[in-house]
This record gives C-alpha cells, structure tokens and sequence, in this order.
C-alpha cells in the first residue's frame, strides 16, 4: 500500500502547489501582491524501516519576499513624497516673482525710473502724478507677491490639515492588522495576504512621514519616526496632531500616554516636506518682503520729510511746507503690507530741499536710494536695486536643489520598485511553467496509482 501513498502524497502536493501557483496568477495585476510558493519535503521512513521513506508533503507555503527591498521601496516612498510636495510651492513662486511685468524689480525701476523723469522738471503736476502713479503699482507688486505667499501660507496650513488625520488612520491600520496577523498565525492560517496589506499600507504611511520598520518575531513590525519616536508597537498605534495652544503651532506625537515634541521640518516624506518649504524658504522670504517694504519705504519718507513742497519763495528764509510720508508700511499683511499714505497728492511730493520751485536736489537724494544698502532676512545686506534680483536668484537656486532632488528621488524610487519586482511580483512565463510542472507532476502520480491498482488487481487474481 505505501506505493498509493506516497502517490497520493505526491497528488495532493501537486495540487497545493497548483492552487498556489493559479492564485499568483489570479494577482498578476494586483498592486502590491507578493507572489507564493510551496515547499515540498520528502517525509522519511520510520525508525528501523529499510523502506524509501512515506512520499511527499507541504512544508510550508513561501512568501518571496526581502525585507531590506522593503525597506529601500519605503525609504525611497520617504524622499519621493518630501520633494514632490514641495515643487509647486517652489514653481509658483518662481513664476510670480520672476515675470517681468509682476516682479518687484520692475516695480521698482518704474519708481525710480519716474523719479528721474520728473527731474526735467521738479514743478510738473503730470511728471509728479507720473511718480505717484510708479509708486502705487510698486506698492500693488509688493502686495500681490506678499499675497502668493499668504495664499501658500494657507495652502500648506489645509495640506498639514489633511494629512494629519490620514496618517493617524494608517498608523491604526498597520496596528490592527499587526493583531490579525498574530492571531491568524497562531491558528496556522496563511497571513500572506495580510501582510502585503501591512506593507501597502506602511508603503502609505512612508510617503507622509520618513520611517524606520522591525520586523518583531511574532510577525508583526514595530513602525518609528525616523528620529526615533514610535508611531506602531504590536496592536498600538500613536497619534500626531498640531498643538494649537503654541504660537506657532507644534507638531506633536502621543503614544501610550507618552507625547513627544517633533520638528515638523525633520520628520520627512510629504508632512516634513512642506514643514521644511514653510520653515526654511517661505517664512524667510515673506519676512524678506517686509524688510524690503519697511526699509524701502522708511527710506523715502525720511528723505521726503527732509524737503519741501513747492510751495515756497526763491532764497532764505525758507517759507516752504516740510515734506511728509509718501508711503505706509503695515507690518500684519493684512490687506497689503505698502501703499500710498491716504490723500496724498502730486503737489505734496518734496522735491526740494529749501522750498525753491526749480530746486531739485532732495529729489536726487530720493533717486540715490535705490543704490543704498538694505537688510533682508533671506539673503542679507544688498543694495535696493539689487534686492529683488537676490530674492529671485536664491528661490531659483532653492527651487532647482529641490527638482534635483526630486529627479533623483523619482529615479530611486522607481529602481526600488523595480527590484522589490524582481523578488516579489508574480512573472507570468514562470508561473506558467510552474503550472506545466506541477501539472505533470500531478499526472505521474496518478500514472503510479494506476499502476499500483493494476498490479493490486493482479494479485488478488493470483488467489
């Protein structure tokens, strides 16, 4: 009889193995699916037993799969998600401050540009209202920039907002199915399936937030920030929030009663990517705009009050009306941070230094300005004329750092891609010789049982 055993043994691992191989093809198109396998061991003879040994079994099912390919496809999620949330932030500021017609620097060359043309005549109502009209629409460009990047402000604000929530539900996924898994395999069940639904799922999580992932002996994988604090352990899972009760608000993370204090410009992925963008490059230059408005404008009015109006008689004493401010500064934002001191009129504009119609001398000083230095937040110590092509010239060098990075991040992550494939995902022309195999396989041994039948009908024909 052990000769039908052993073909029915090799029968029945045939088919688990057929089983196997028509579910890996029933996934050939599933995003995430590791591909299986069997493991046939011959089963021994008993102790003393001169016999070949009692067929074949099922060791275990496979699962092809390698954890550090895991870990590149997750780290390389990590830097893809950083650098491709903070590009368009990056090339809508290069757009706006870079047009020709919007930017700050032809704003300020009309300004200066008028204030030369009313040197031809410093008494002219229409070359004065040219000079008020220049410095409205440099006001209008600071404003408009310095609105962009309100608008950006709270752009990343709602983006934080969502992504908060997503990754909180996602860290719970992981922690759950880390439960399932330790239950199922208590029972002996193939946690295959929901283990690649804790890896889709970490593979998400690695996109919001730069992780680091242990595999724990009972099959399921503790998740940490890349700094060290733990988002998933076993079937507990933590929570990040902003804490609104700072100014600014805080990134923060509560596990186990526990909550930890986190810089959201180091965390990684998309969440540490618009924490580093808002940090480091848009708060400097929203900062830099204001310098750039307050000093400009501080600059003019202490010129201006420093002249007169026209309004005065030729030689001393001087009976001409003091100059005033030309510009107001509001350093909230709120509404526009430059623009013209209400009412002001072309009549107004200090030109002269003692009152003198034709005496033009403060409006050359007021013209000197644009080659003063300024202090920006951003770039430094720069002269006024000069101030927006800095600006402009350091977002650029920022803003092509990051696409850099992002070329390179998409590259990576696509070899990561392309090598968990080359161990995990299901190919085709293998499984469809698998399939041959074992489908031989299965038909020799029913051939053996055949043939064990023939010959078992032959010797009871003996009696």
């Amino acid at each position: 009889m052990s000769i039908i055993n052993n073909a029915l043994s090799g029968s029945l691992a045939a088919q688990a193995a057929i089983n196997t191989t028509s579910q890996n093809i029933a996934n050939l198109q599933t995003k995430g699916y590791t591909r299986q396998g069997v493991l046939l061991s011959a089963v021994a003879p008993s102790a003393g037993s001169g016999g070949p040994g009692f067929g074949v079994e099922v060791s275990k099912l496979l699962r092809f799969s390698d954890s550090y390919k895991s870990q590149q496809l997750w780290r390389a999620n990590s830097e893809l998600g950083s650098r491709t949330q903070s590009q368009p932030y990056f090339t809508q500021l290069e757009r706006v401050m870079g047009d020709e017609k919007t930017s700050l620097s032809n704003g300020v060359d009309q300004f200066f540009r008028a204030l030369n043309a009313a040197g031809v005549d410093p008494v002219s109502t229409p070359l004065r209202q040219q000079v008020l009209t220049a410095a409205n629409a440099m006001a209008q460009s600071f404003n408009s920039i310095y609105n962009v990047t309100r608008q950006q402000q709270v752009s990343i604000t709602q983006q934080r907002d969502a992504m908060l929530p997503q990754l909180n539900t996602l860290s719970a996924n992981i922690a759950a199915l880390n439960n399932r898994i330790t239950q199922a395999g208590s029972l002996g069940t193939n946690t295959s399936a929901l283990v690649d639904e804790r890896d889709r799922a970490i593979d998400s999580l690695a996109n919001l937030v730069s992780v680091e992932v242990l595999e724990q002996p009972d099959g399921t994988r503790s998740v940490s920030l890349r700094s060290g604090q733990p988002l998933v352990v076993g079937n507990l899972a933590g929570t990040m929030s902003m804490n609104p009760s700072t100014t600014p608000a805080t990134l923060e993370l509560k596990f186990a009663g526990t909550t930890f204090g986190l810089d959201d410009t180091k965390v990684g992925g998309q969440l540490g990517g618009i924490g580093d963008f808002e940090k480091n490059t848009l708060q400097p230059l929203q900062q830099s705009l204001l310098d750039m408005a307050n000093q400009l404008a501080t600059k003019v009015n202490n010129t201006m009050a420093l002249g007169y109006k026209p309004d005065g008689l030729p030689g001393p004493p001087i009976t001409a009306t003091p100059g005033g401010a030309l510009f107001a500064f509001n350093a909230t934002g709120a509404g526009g941070i430059l623009g013209l001191v209400p009412g002001i009129q072309a009549q107004d504009l200090a030109f002269s230094s003692n009152g003198a119609p034709g005496d033009s001398k403060n409006l050359q000083d007021l013209i000197a300005i644009k080659g003063q230095p300024i202090t920006l937040t951003s770039v430094g110590t720069v002269l006024i004329g000069d101030a927006d092509t800095q600006l402009v010239g350091k977002l650029g060098i920022d803003s092509g750092q990051n696409q850099s990075l992002l070329d390179t991040a998409t590259t990576i992550r696509q070899q990561s891609e392309d090598d968990w494939a080359a161990t995990s995902s299901v190919n085709k022309d293998e499984e469809a010789i698998n399939l041959v195999e074992f489908q031989n396989m299965y038909q020799a041994n029913m051939k053996v049982i055949a043939v064990a039948n023939t010959l078992f009908d032959a010797t009871l024909a003996l009696f």
